[in-house]
């Protein structure tokens, strides 16, 4: 992948392509692996084709400035019960120098927004234990996300939980070490930090689902 960074062109990616397959074979085998180890979290994953959760090389560049045709990264997505959904779920990024096992939700549309902001309000107890647990504030150094300036419409600046009110996004990320990933436990690494995230992940879909 570092290559295709430096020459991201339809034409060096055809010339190259087979080894693009063989690094995208490697990381189906890895993401096997890791479903194996998700079904022990939640049988739901134990189904879950592999191939449809991992995310195409193909950018889309409709919208964006970058008119790069390819991802430099390899990803894969699990939603909640193992699929693809609108919800809260997890991700694995693959990059030199740059992977990391994440979760949570990514800039959710507004009614989902607003009643993820209500769950914390409501049950911010349990949300704070999940976010204060030792493993996780160690894993995960902070919740991630663009946040409001001033508190969200409904919500005062003294609320206990205004730091999460006005995230705009809520996810976390552990680093994976491009030496860690090489190894045979990589799998096993990556599944103990979705186990660790997963009260997070969870708690954010019973807002919005």
């Amino acid at each position: 992948m570092e290559q295709l960074a430096q020459n991201n062109n339809k034409s060096w990616f055809d010339t190259h392509k087979n080894e693009y397959l063989a690094a995208k074979d490697d990381y189906e085998a890895l993401v096997t692996e890791v479903l194996a180890g998700m079904a022990t979290l939640d049988p739901a994953f134990k189904d879950v084709d592999p191939k449809k959760s991992i995310m195409r090389i193909y950018r889309d560049v409709r919208f964006s400035k970058d008119k790069s045709p390819y991802k430099t990264n390899l990803g894969a997505g699990f939603g909640m019960g193992g699929g693809k959904n609108t919800g809260a779920g997890y991700y694995l990024h693959i990059e030199p120098g740059k992977s990391f096992a994440g979760g949570g939700l990514w800039q959710p549309e507004g009614p989902a927004l607003k009643a993820i902001r209500q769950e914390i309000d409501y049950n911010f107890e349990e949300f704070g234990k999940i976010v204060n647990d030792k493993k996780f504030k160690k894993m995960f150094a902070q919740i991630d996300g663009d946040k409001l300036v001033k508190a969200p419409q409904g919500y005062s600046d003294d609320n206990p939980a205004i730091e999460y009110l006005r995230l705009k996004s809520f996810t976390v990320g552990a680093p994976l070490p491009d030496a860690d990933l090489t190894k045979k436990g990589a799998a096993k690494k990556i599944v103990d930090a979705f186990a660790t995230m997963k009260p997070f992940v969870d708690f954010l879909n019973k807002g919005v689902v």
